[in-house]
């Protein structure tokens, strides 16, 4: 056991002094790749998640022609494709261009876009997002300006459920009862109203702000930035009205959601709908599992959980196909010992790994079985903690002999356990941590 002060779960932000960014923002994307121990890289922008059958097949052809064969999710519902070969980058493109996946080359890493997945499936939320994302996605990447946005920045569409924006964009749209968005800047509680019709353009507005306010330090974050985010927020208020965006004289006060909760695994949305969400473990997809679920539906929802809403099935013909899927490996419902666990991917991919840290998640869902009810548990090979989630969760982190185990809860982050024992001694650990209150 470890003696320490329990501290705050937070990036640098207000409250310290912002990062230094004296680099460029090496976020690899599908034109730039980047080179991990197992290959190239290259992480292919979805907004939304969402993909038709023929990107779906695009990017199949992708990674079994140029790459490892699977398909990895995101936890920003994009995907990764691993193994590619180092002078594969013209081929890549002429792929993903084919199918629409890169409508703008110069845009292609800023098209960072989350939306709430079951959005206009099941009757929750206030509104389908869907326009709002077709429309935000052509104002990106028709923005020169927006060009300069780092390939971290973050934006959120959330129908009102309060799932995406539980997510720490940088930049959210959030709709009201009454037809209208709710524009979130970072973390901050206050909010200014906007007409539905004009969300989009008022999001890429807060973006141009955002970056008119960065460029003295370079940070690629809201949360990086000198000073709050409610100040940003006044400034957007006032880029608005010089735009001609109406919006509400004063901010409104609506607390963050707390709970980033993706949908259930199984049918999902109104009854006789034709939709279905499961569950990937680790996010990761062979090529096998990828083509039945592409080709099961009309459309695929990428979440950021790392799961999958398959849209547009067959009437009748979910039930066989979740059993199909369950045997390939795939969460098809609850009770499964996956949920909630995650992985970066940990070595032979990544050199600065000091774990195959997807084995020990492996060999840990194994031993412990499910957990229903108790906190997520994210694996990182080293402090980078690569893809890790918000929100309360444990924490396994590899160092040198072992793992440093940790319990984040309400955004403090507990005192650690370092474990360099044995599997069971870890298991033990790691289950404690994911321990709620009792």
């Amino acid at each position: 056991m470890l003696a320490a002060m329990s501290v705050p779960d937070t990036p640098p932000s207000a409250s310290g002094a912002p990062p230094s960014r004296d680099r460029g923002d090496a976020c690899p994307g599908s034109l730039r790749l980047h080179r991990a121990d197992d290959g190239a890289l290259a992480r292919v922008r979805i907004p939304g998640g969402v993909l038709s059958d023929r990107q779906a097949e695009a990017l199949l052809e992708a990674a079994r022609e140029l790459g490892d064969g699977e398909l990895h999710l995101t936890s920003r519902g994009n995907v990764q494709l691993r193994g590619l070969g180092a002078e594969c980058g013209g081929q890549l493109a002429e792929l993903l261009g084919g199918a629409g996946l890169l409508p703008s080359w110069s845009h292609e890493r800023i098209r960072n876009v989350v939306a709430s997945p079951l959005s206009g499936l099941d009757g929750r939320g206030h509104r389908d997002v869907r326009p709002w994302l077709t429309a935000l996605d052509a104002l990106l990447c028709g923005s020169d300006k927006a060009a300069g946005l780092s390939g971290r920045f973050l934006f959120a569409l959330d129908d009102g459920r309060g799932d995406v924006d539980a997510l720490g964009a940088d930049v959210s749209l959030l709709a009201a009862a009454d037809g209208s968005a709710l524009l979130r800047i970072g973390a901050a509680e206050t909010v200014v109203r906007v007409a539905g019709a004009q969300a989009p353009r008022a999001a890429l507005i807060a973006a141009g702000t955002f970056l008119d306010a960065a460029r003295p330090t370079g940070v690629w974050r809201v949360a990086e930035l000198p000073f709050p985010a409610a100040e940003l927020l006044e400034r957007v208020r006032k880029a608005l009205g010089a735009a001609g965006v109406e919006a509400a004289a004063g901010a409104e006060h609506v607390p963050l959601a707390t709970a980033a909760e993706g949908p259930g695994y199984g049918p999902v949305g109104l009854p006789g709908a034709a939709s279905v969400c499961v569950g990937v473990p680790l996010g990761r997809l062979t090529g096998a599992q990828w083509e039945s679920l592409a080709r099961a539906g009309s459309e695929l929802r990428l979440t950021p959980w790392r799961s999958v809403v398959v849209t547009g099935m067959a009437p009748g013909g979910a039930a066989a196909r979740l059993r199909e899927w369950g045997e390939a490996g795939l969460v098809v419902g609850p009770g499964s010992a996956w949920t909630g666990v995650g992985a970066c991917i940990g070595r032979p991919g990544c050199a600065k790994s000091l774990a195959d840290v997807r084995g020990d998640a492996e060999a840990f869902v194994r031993s412990a079985g499910a957990a229903a009810g108790q906190f997520p548990v994210y694996w990182s090979g080293c402090e980078r903690r690569c893809g890790h989630p918000g929100g309360d969760r444990a924490d396994a982190v590899a160092v040198p002999g072992g793992y440093r185990v940790t319990q984040v809860r309400d955004g403090v982050r507990g005192a650690p356990v370092t474990v360099q024992g044995s599997p069971a001694d870890l298991a033990a650990a790691v289950t404690a941590a994911r321990r709620t209150r009792s």
